[in-house]
């Protein structure tokens, strides 16, 4: 038992009572961790840019896992199709070595057998789940675009699954594809599907859906800030997507390192470190823009032939099916034949790089991967336009640099070098995309020193190209996307004030206790419409459309009980510096024909109406400025 409280001495001060114990809360460990998750999402709701940080985390830990699944899948069934069972010996880029085994038996007749069977079994799924995958679209990126600019952002979660084991198998048994396509779309419909759950805005989608492709790209190239720039700038040829870079590039390094933890940070290509030395060497470097945009002329025009002339007609004629099946059989027939077109090639590539290959033989692959792409993605066989443009592009370069070191040795020193800046150089001209894929190239080889001409190149092939185009939903810029029709309006109408149209005048300003008799005797002395009402302290307490009361106007058995602070709405007003956009909105959200203007240092004195005529013709006239202008 607790002892009794000893009594005080007489004459003493009664003691202080004892201090209340502290209240016991959740241990400090606990307690803060819970508070910074309190603020956390405090941040997330009211900061955008912290939402959007914690978004492309999301989308990059999402993409990234897809890029890995995806990788080993490729991996794993390509060594088993091509090394085990058609016991073929291709070169394979250093730092895609996963499965390294003894051939099997050369059986190369397997080849057409595989690719032919990935044709049927291709265009079977894609008739019966995603027949609409293949509507007006070059590869999985252009897909990706076209989600983008005519789609809201919404990818059905079934297309970029299918398109991706079924670009898989293509690439696996020999078809002549990139991973970017598939992989891009991949993390494109990762980005959608959470934005769809999370239920963001179409605008907010689109975002999170390039911040899923940047991902994807990062993470499979091994490429963060090249897959991060080339998601926000393939979209148009004249523009770029600057709102989706921040999570474009934190889902991009996210994706990256969570890649590069089970597969290593070694670059896709092991190559010399070539470093541009002279200016002697331009003169050939703008030969080679010549000569790669010639080829990317050359490309597009026998691929597109293919697509629409040839696998087209058959697909309009006898459907979906027989034409992968005509150029599955196709491609495995030229494979089986001539093995080194087979797959994406940066084996190849890496051998041109290092300056292992004559000029004849590379002009031999230029021409026999122009005809295999076109087998392969022409007749709408799954998977990516990147590889083959980068092998294209390298190899075009790979040519102008042995030519150059053949005539001028003494200044062409390193002509592995022009394979490099040909990769950049092509995509840039047939993608529309020069930042991008440029430094994509350099994080792939993982070598700087030729920045100078890869920049001068891509410039140049920019200009020689700018009529030809790689993907058929890219658009111009914002101002002709789909996505931004909006944003046209809010431009030009963000830069008017409300001051610049509205004229102050007298209103006519009911008080709250105006009854409906006396009330339908002033709607019928005036023309207005709105009017905003006030209580007896002169106070804006509400505003009173003719539409709210026109049902109970002449109910006369209500004339007298019925007063105006029955009927008004919350009180919503404008002020002279307020933008017409804001003034439009506010239109639209209370579909009011008018809206009281109020001084802004005093939000109860009334200084006139701003009708809705006022903004359409502020809107017309500002229109018609910019054409004058323009």
């Amino acid at each position: 038992m607790a002892a009794p409280p000893e009594k005080p001495e007489p004459g003493q001060p009664a003691p202080a009572p004892p201090a209340a114990a502290p209240k016991r809360g959740r241990p400090t460990i606990f307690r803060q961790p819970a508070l910074f998750f309190k603020r956390l999402t405090r941040r997330y709701i009211r900061v955008a840019l912290v939402r959007w940080l914690v978004l492309g985390v999301v989308a990059g830990l999402g993409s990234g896992l897809l890029a890995i699944l995806f990788y080993l899948g490729l991996e794993s069934l390509g060594h088993l199709l091509l090394t085990h069972l058609a016991g073929l010996t291709l070169p394979h880029p250093s730092g895609e070595s996963l499965v390294l085994a003894e051939p099997g038996p050369y059986r190369p007749w397997l080849i057409p057998v595989f690719t032919t069977a990935v044709g049927l079994v291709t265009g079977l799924l894609i008739t019966r789940f995603i027949p609409e995958a293949m509507d007006g679209a070059t590869d999985g990126t252009d897909a990706m675009i076209k989600a983008f600019h005519k789609k809201a952002g919404v990818i059905r979660p079934l297309v970029p699954l299918l398109k991706g084991v079924t670009a898989i198998a293509t690439i696996a048994s020999g078809g002549s594809a990139g991973q970017e396509g598939p992989i891009s779309q991949l993390g494109a419909g990762l980005g959608s599907f959470l934005a769809q759950k999370l239920g963001l805005t179409a605008r907010q989608r689109r975002i999170l859906l390039l911040a899923g492709a940047a991902g994807g790209l990062g993470a499979i190239f091994r490429a963060p800030l090249g897959g991060a720039i080339t998601a926000v700038e393939v979209l148009y040829s004249e523009d770029f997507e600057a709102e989706a870079l921040l999570p474009a590039v934190v889902s991009a390094v996210v994706a990256y390192t969570l890649f590069t933890f089970f597969f290593g940070t070694d670059a896709i290509l092991r190559t010399p470190q070539y470093v541009f030395k002279s200016p002697l060497e331009l003169p050939f470097y703008l030969v080679l823009a010549v000569v790669v945009s010639l080829g990317a002329r050359f490309f597009l025009r026998t691929f597109f032939f293919f697509k629409f002339q040839v696998f087209g007609r058959i697909q309009a004629r006898f459907g979906l099916t027989p034409s992968m099946v005509l150029g599955g059989l196709g491609m495995g027939l030229f494979g089986m034949v001539y093995p080194q077109f087979l797959g994406g090639g940066y084996g190849w590539l890496e051998l041109s790089v290092n300056g292992q290959l004559g000029l004849g033989f590379l002009a031999g692959l230029f021409c026999g991967k122009v005809l295999a792409t076109s087998l392969t993605i022409g007749s709408g066989l799954s998977g990516g336009m990147f590889a083959p443009a980068l092998f294209l592009g390298g190899a075009a370069g790979g040519m102008v640099g042995q030519a150059g070191h053949w005539l001028r040795p003494d200044i062409v020193t390193q002509p592995g070098g022009y394979t490099m800046v040909g990769m950049a150089t092509f995509f840039a001209g047939v993608a529309h995309a020069p930042i991008g894929p440029l430094i994509m190239v350099c994080e792939i080889t993982q070598g700087y020193g030729l920045l100078a001409p890869l920049m001068l190149c891509s410039a140049v092939a920019l200009v020689l190209c700018d009529d030809i185009h790689l993907y058929e939903n890219q658009e111009d810029n914002k101002f002709t996307s789909p996505a931004h029709v909006a944003d046209a309006t809010t431009n030009i109408l963000e830069a008017v004030p409300v001051a610049s149209v509205f004229v102050p005048g007298r209103s006519t300003i009911l008080e709250e206790g105006v009854t409906l008799k006396a009330l339908a005797d002033i709607i019928a002395g005036t023309s207005e419409l709105v009017f905003p009402v006030k209580n007896d302290a002169d106070k804006l307490t509400g505003i009173l459309a003719v539409q709210d009361v026109r049902n109970v106007l002449f109910e006369a058995s209500l004339h007298d009980l019925v007063l105006v602070r029955d009927l008004m709405r919350q009180p919503v007003a404008v002020n002279p510096d307020m933008s017409l956009y804001d003034a439009l909105m506010l239109f639209i959200e209370t579909d009011l024909s008018q809206l009281p203007v109020v001084a802004q240092d005093q939000p109860d004195t009334v200084l006139g109406m701003l009708s809705r005529q006022h903004v359409f013709r502020a809107y017309s006239a500002t229109l018609k400025d910019l054409k004058k202008e323009q």
